[in-house]
């Protein structure tokens, strides 16, 4: 479980620094330029993504190893 939560977390942390590069260079790269319903939330879902991302690496760090 805690190599999941580990590997979400790193999914989340490169979505989110990718969608705060694309809002910042448009560059065409990340997931977050795709969905349509956050258009104009960019930068809020990036930064969202981020932190969710923090959060999955502290809960990760808090289980128990198997």
């Amino acid at each position: 479980m805690k190599q999941v939560l580990e590997v979400i977390g790193f999914i989340a942390f490169v979505q989110g620094v990718m969608g705060l590069l694309h809002e910042f260079t448009h560059w065409d790269v990340g997931l977050l330029q795709r969905l349509d319903f956050l258009d104009g939330y960019g930068v809020f879902a990036s930064v969202v993504l981020i932190v969710l991302a923090c959060a999955l690496f502290a809960v990760a760090e808090s289980r128990k190893p198997q």
